[in-house]
């Protein structure tokens, strides 16, 4: 079984106990991202039909212990999806290994991305079991299977059903959805569901990924005024962002001052919104010659899947883009592209960016440094003095992004020690979530109907907090409910309740004392790398630092 299967939503096949559950059979429970802000998945029940709002994959560690789906696979009718990311939608495939054949639907943008997203999702679980085997035939231990793989991903896009923003679509004659725009990513949605059970009926808006407004290229996100339930993200519900600054002149004082000592600057940015937000910010400072001496720079893209949703970008620039957008394009500018801009496919084709002598801009996936050609760029440049890695986007805590931003001074990366000697910055204010206030707002538009809204997505002590400051703000009936706390959609009766077990210890942290921590990291990285160059030293000494090893094990286990 491959390890990351152990990080993610169980789906044992097993049915609904209803005893737990009560009487009631319009329900809701809550699977993902609870109390964390990633793994988002949620489960309703109602006329006798299952439905999840979302399957999404975890990213980082996971905090607690997500509860299953309650239902097999095979029996969930349909799925409806906020947005591409693969917090959102990357179990999918998963999904449809273990028997489901129902109905996603998803805004036209988000089908297509998920398109690529999903089979670039497969492509990088049977590449990392690929991998795992080969090490696993080496040392005599047992192989490894992806978590899903090639045939998943494509078999689950044939589920796939556009819709259009705005427009109420009949599901059935017990279930009504409409999606309208959530101002986070080409396709974002925010989903407003009615669903019937007898002469009862309900309707629960589902906040998806809340955008800021006024971003490059999307248009801002639309409200919602009235729900009898809400269930709403909270990823920077305790933050609020700075004022923003004009990127493109940013980037071009950090380009500046980094090509001016010799050194390349990398961006580990999602490959789907934040790449596209950097191209439209690197086009202007070309065209208003931002950048003066380095009028030739080149960006590198380094990512098939990038290059790919960039073109899916252009196909929906009609329905999607803002006007100012809109307006580039009537008057003949193509918003994304430049002179200088290089995409990388192949993998031959990102190895040579290494090998190029003069100091140019790589963009490059994952956004959080946890897969793709990023970590390659990464071990070329991060021991270099003259190179700065920019962070454009929220970084989840014990991802190799974090930890970069929160001082580590060593890395390991494919198996190498990496000193980390090159600048790191933070581009604040360039995150694609809604922070406090622009969450308030959004929250604000039901103050009139009033529902129970449940506070999901965000940091653990986090969504109890917004919660809070809902209650305080609005008066409404607002808590942030654990993974498998179940609801009565008719009375809105908690009636049962999930799991509280943490997977990992965490403590309030500063920042300093997050800084401290990836210190100790850092430091168990480095034990471990020097044990490696141990190997083949005389039996005599290896069992004396064994046994130093261990006595200072014993002693902090105390």
């Amino acid at each position: 079984m491959d390890t990351n299967y152990n990080r993610i939503k169980g789906y044992k096949k097993r049915g609904f106990d209803t005893t737990e559950r009560g009487d009631g059979s319009m329900l809701l429970e809550f699977l993902g991202a609870a109390h964390e802000v990633t793994g988002s998945c949620h489960f309703i029940q109602a006329d006798g039909k299952n439905m999840l709002v979302d399957c999404g994959m975890e990213q980082g560690p996971d905090l607690y212990v997500n509860q299953e789906i309650p239902v097999n696979a095979a029996a969930i009718a349909y799925v409806f999806i906020t947005h591409a990311h693969i917090d959102h939608s990357g179990l999918l495939p998963l999904l449809y290994s273990r028997g489901f054949r129902g109905k996603i639907f998803a805004t036209k943008a988000t089908c297509e991305l998920c398109n690529i997203m999903l089979k670039d999702s497969a492509h990088i679980q049977m590449s990392e079991a690929e991998w795992k085997n080969r090490k696993a035939v080496r040392a005599g231990n047992p192989k490894v299977t992806p978590l899903y793989d090639m045939d998943d991903a494509i078999g689950v896009l044939e589920h796939f059903i556009a819709c259009d923003y705005d427009a109420k679509v009949e599901v059935d004659e017990s279930v009504t959805v409409r999606f309208v725009d959530a101002g986070h990513l080409l396709g974002s949605s925010s989903i407003e569901l009615w669903v019937t059970e007898g002469e009862q009926t309900k309707k629960l808006a589902f906040s998806g990924d809340i955008g800021t407004g006024n971003r490059p290229l999307i248009r801002n996100p639309e409200y919602i005024k009235d729900a009898d339930y809400v269930i709403m993200e909270s990823t920077y519900g305790n933050k609020l962002h700075a004022a923003p600054p004009d990127y493109a002149v940013t980037l071009a004082e950090v380009i500046k001052d980094t090509f001016i000592r010799g050194g390349n600057v990398v961006i580990p940015a999602f490959s789907v919104g934040r790449t596209q937000e950097l191209l439209y910010f690197m086009r202007r400072i070309k065209s208003e010659h931002l950048l003066p001496g380095f009028e030739d720079f080149e960006v590198y893209v380094d990512s098939p899947l990038s290059v790919e949703a960039t073109n899916v970008f252009h196909k929906n620039n009609s329905v999607c883009f803002n006007e100012e957008a809109k307006q580039l394009i009537a008057s003949g500018i193509n918003p994304l592209r430049f002179q200088g801009l290089k995409t990388s496919v192949t993998s031959d084709e990102s190895k040579a960016i290494n090998f190029i002598q003069k100091p140019v801009v790589i963009i490059s996936a994952s956004g959080m440094c946890e897969a793709g050609r990023i970590r390659h760029h990464l071990k070329h440049n991060l021991w270099r003095k003259d190179s700065t890695i920019i962070f454009v986007g929220f970084q989840v805590p014990g991802t190799l992004g974090n930890f970069l931003l929160n001082g580590a001074k060593q890395i390991r990366l494919f198996g190498e020690t990496v000193e980390v000697n090159a600048k790191i910055l933070n581009l604040p204010g360039i995150s694609g979530h809604a922070d406090k206030d622009q969450l308030t707002q959004w929250a604000g538009a039901f103050s009139e109907s009033a529902p129970k809204f449940f506070i999901v997505h965000g940091e653990d002590t986090n969504t109890d907090a917004f919660a809070a400051h809902l209650h305080q703000t609005f008066g409404y009936d607002a808590q942030a409910p654990y993974s498998g706390d179940t609801y009565d959609l008719v009375t809105g009766v908690q009636i049962k309740q999930g799991q509280r077990q943490r997977t990992l210890k965490r403590t309030k942290a500063s920042k300093a004392s997050t800084n401290v921590f990836a210190r100790l990291l850092t430091a168990g990285e480095r034990l471990l790398g020097l044990i490696h160059k141990l190997e083949g030293r005389p039996n005599k000494e290896l069992a004396k630092f064994a046994d130093q090893i261990n006595s200072l094990c014993d002693k902090w286990s105390k």
